[in-house]
């Protein structure tokens, strides 16, 4: 199978002008750049979109098909998906707008790729607070035993492909680990990369210090694996990450 530069990038947008500018310059300094590059904003009130099209000319120029959509959505996942539907490249790429890659994201991702095609990579991430490093979060790979403390979604790259399959559910805040559980579950060619990819600001909505809201979320992220199939003892892995993130955030 050919494959040159097959890689599409989505970010999705929501008020978030004080961070998209990091954001888009990330996608836009790669060393290797992407095919295709994809904003959804849910009509910000507060110039996002405004800021995501300034960038057209300079996208244009490196040859990226760059387009921002800026339309209601139901949320989060709803507008993941209808960026994922827009994409035409084997990879897909999903880098939210509070967060931006390392500029060698895009050329870690292809030369992965051609040495070990897969469905689905993922990488080491960056924890930032204040601006700041606050620790690396280690991309892991077990056999038997499955966790997001393994894996780090802003560094995720997926087949297009299986994205027809499995789509976001639009359900909560965990959609993203339905995703990764039925891809696991149905044996598709997962690989790591030990190699910081990707800047995660902490303080989103899965990591506000709210004790009954971090309950709620433990309770979500139970049924979703019970849903998959997998075993009751995840009540906790649930109930241990969300207390951690609690105590933490």
């Amino acid at each position: 199978m050919a494959f040159e530069n097959s890689v599409s990038v989505v970010t999705i947008s929501y008020n978030s002008a004080a961070t998209i500018r990091q954001t888009i310059e990330s996608v836009l300094g790669q060393t290797v750049p992407c095919k295709e590059y994809f904003v959804i904003d849910g009509c910000s009130g507060d110039g996002s979109a405004a800021i995501a099209k300034e960038y057209e000319a300079a996208f244009a120029a490196k040859g990226v098909d760059y387009r921002v959509v800026c339309e209601p959505d139901r949320g989060l996942y709803d507008a993941m998906n209808k960026g994922i539907a827009m994409t035409t490249g084997t990879l897909v790429g999903l880098i939210n707008s509070d967060d931006w890659y390392e500029p060698i994201a895009v050329e870690t991702v292809l030369a992965k790729y051609r040495e070990t095609p897969f469905d689905m990579m993922y990488a080491d991430l960056n924890m930032i607070q204040n601006e700041k490093v606050r620790g690396v979060k280690r991309a892991r790979l077990r056999q038997g035993y499955i966790t997001t403390r393994d894996w780090n979604h802003p560094t995720t790259f997926i087949r297009r492909e299986l994205y027809d399959r499995y789509h976001y559910p639009c359900r909560s805040v965990y959609d993203d680990l339905d995703v990764l559980l039925k891809i696991r579950k149905n044996g598709h060619k997962v690989v790591i990369v030990n190699k910081v990819l990707a800047n995660y600001r902490l303080g989103g909505r899965s990591n506000r210090k709210n004790l009954g809201a971090a309950l709620s979320r433990m309770r979500i992220k139970y049924r979703i694996y019970r849903e998959n199939g997998y075993s009751r003892l995840y009540a906790l892995e649930a109930f241990g990450m969300e207390i951690g993130k609690w105590l933490l955030s």
